[in-house]
């Protein structure tokens, strides 16, 4: 099985752990099967008054030193199993961690974050139990199975472990079907929960959006499906095992009360001592538990191959973006010069859509490009074919001459700052946040870099100054600020390319115009693209590019536009418009 294939390439790693808790476990079994033995020698001694005092001590003393030993090989055994179960989950963990890192934006397009988080949570717990518990449970119903038969067999009598075993052979049909219906539940259980997550976790990121619209009523109601459908899939698995459990304990208790009075008529007839009859009633007994580990196992296995499968998934995944033949492995940094010729898209999933369409313009290193459209015009798009989030035909962009896809991928990201439009912070303090994208935290450096995006005042401000920690996705902090702090991250990296995608919306006109003053100094020399709706934003730069369906509608400087009389002078117009309406609106 592929499953097993892949998982075996860890616990290879912990082979040498594996066997001596496999060795200490099979000690454990040889030693537990033979104190019945012992104790049926001591039973017919007593019975026959052929057995000292001496002797009686012996044994006792036996079985006390087979109990420190099994007591230490449990110690062993549990050391040496579950502890490589617990590193085998975190190098998981880390691996499918790292895994999701390297794929491409359509994956995460595709799935929700609750799932995944199910994937590091759920599947990763029931792969330590398959890897720790599992193999412990498999290995010792095995060898105890065995251990106790060949003993009933031989110390005892072949005919009556036969009819003991009779009954215990429908177990092994019974858990072939078990294991296949388990295997299936266990799967809807698992979505269940990944539902159930990503409900959860949608709606805590969309509080304030559930809050402001009185939403709670219809949110609490979705979820009591989500969780009820969670339940039931859960209790799908709970009834199966409440319904093999007491057959496997039917079939175990008719095993025994058989032997019990066919083992009794043969020692009343003399054919076993009462001592065999004795020891053999101690290894029914310890029969029971291969019997209940069986289905322990089968209930494990189906759970653990079932998380596997969803866990593979995940690492055959295949990243879209990579580095391939073409990369040019000699490109070690990036100048600025960006030329597109005739660049169309039309995203994977939107085959019908032509996002972008024959755009073409050169933007030298150092110059200020700035995009302006209407809504769906493709300005977001655009970055991210430069950022080389999703892949265009080749040549369609170069940077500094060379095309895109022949850029090694840490080299055009670590050349390209990009501030994008839905501002994301981390829960963690503001000065690391703005330190995100750099090795080694400079506090001077740090705060330059909040001053150039008019943040720095604002930090002071707050009780904790740049210690401050913002909630989650910053939340705790208003809409400019958390733009400012972006903007003030990206300014840090001090790359040769600066992408503002709609950086500057939350701020008021004059820090923006402020912030874009620091900008002109800081970024002197360095390619800067702008993206914006208002055209105070972006009147300043070296090149507006006008983009209308995807299409270069208009190309050129802020007077050579207005000059033309068409998109952009009507948008010019019309915000000018607005303004005017809000400052009268504000002297009545």
């Amino acid at each position: 099985m592929p499953e097993l294939r892949f998982i075996s390439r860890y616990v290879k790693r912990y082979g040498l752990q594996y066997a001596i808790g496999i060795i200490a476990l099979l000690i454990v079994d040889v030693l537990n099967v033979n104190i019945p033995r012992i104790i049926g020698q001591i039973t017919d001694g007593l019975e026959t008054h052929s057995i000292s005092i001496h002797d009686i001590w012996f044994l006792i003393g036996k079985i006390l030193l087979f109990g420190l030993l099994i007591a230490a090989g449990r110690f062993c055994w549990r050391y040496f199993i579950l502890l490589p179960a617990r590193c085998i989950e975190r190098e998981l963990r880390d691996d499918m961690f790292g895994k999701l890192e390297t794929l491409s934006m359509r994956y995460f397009n595709d799935h929700k974050t609750g799932d995944l988080m199910a994937h590091f949570t759920n599947d990763l717990g029931t792969m330590r139990m398959f890897l720790g518990f599992t193999i412990i449970t498999a290995f010792d119903a095995t060898v105890m199975l065995v251990l106790v038969l060949v003993q009933m067999i031989w110390y005892v009598s072949p005919k009556l472990t036969l009819l003991a075993v009779l009954p215990l052979l429908l177990i092994m049909f019974g858990d072939y079907y078990y294991g296949k219906i388990m295997h299936r539940r266990f799967l809807e259980k698992q979505q269940a929960f990944s539902d159930l997550t990503d409900q959860v976790q949608e709606a805590v990121s969309g509080i304030r959006v559930i809050k402001a619209f009185v939403q709670e009523q219809k949110e609490l109601a979705a979820f009591a499906r989500t969780n009820l459908r969670n339940q039931e899939k859960n209790l799908g698995v709970a009834r199966l095992q409440a319904l093999f459990l007491p057959l496997l304990e039917l079939v175990i208790g008719a095993s025994s009360l058989l032997t019990l009075i066919y083992g009794g008529y043969l020692a009343i007839t003399g054919e076993i001592t009462v001592g065999q009859f004795v020891a053999f009633n101690q290894y029914i007994t310890m029969l029971i538990w291969p019997m209940f580990a069986a289905g322990d196992c089968i209930t494990y296995i189906s759970q653990g191959l079932a998380s596997l499968k969803r866990i593979l998934i995940i690492f055959n995944e295949k990243p879209d973006i990579v580095d391939d033949f073409n990369t040019d492995r000699s490109i070690q940094g990036l100048e600025g010069q960006i030329d597109l010729e005739d660049l169309t898209f039309t995203y994977p999933d939107q085959k019908k859509t032509t996002v972008l369409d024959h755009v073409n313009l050169h933007v030298d290193k150092g110059e200020t490009l700035a995009i302006i459209g209407r809504t769906g015009s493709g300005k977001s798009t655009l970055v991210n074919l430069l950022l080389r989030l999703y892949d265009t035909q080749p040549d369609m962009i170069r940077i500094d001459g060379h095309p895109l896809r022949e850029i090694p991928l840490s080299v055009l990201r670590e050349n390209i700052a990009y501030v994008p439009q839905d501002n994301f912070l981390f829960s963690d303090t503001i000065e690391n946040n703005i330190a995100f994208g750099i090795e080694n935290k400079n506090r001077v450096a740090i705060e330059q870099a909040a001053r150039d995006a008019c943040i720095h005042d604002n930090i002071m401000d707050f009780p904790d100054g740049y210690h401050t920690l913002v909630g989650e996705r910053g939340m705790t902090i208003s809409g400019g600020q958390k733009q400012r702090t972006s903007i003030a991250r990206a300014l840090l990296k001090d790359a040769a390319i600066l992408i503002l995608d709609d950086a500057l919306s939350a701020v008021d006109t004059d820090t923006e115009e402020q912030i874009l003053g620091n900008l002109r100094c800081s970024r002197a020399g360095r390619t800067t693209l702008i993206i914006a709706h208002r055209i105070s934003t972006i009147q300043n730069a070296d090149h507006i590019l006008v983009l209308d369906e995807g299409r270069r509608a208009e190309y050129g400087t802020h007077e050579e536009l207005m000059a033309f009389n068409g998109i952009y002078r009507s948008i010019y117009e019309k915000q000018q418009l607005e303004k005017q309406l809000h400052e009268e609106g504000g002297d009545r």
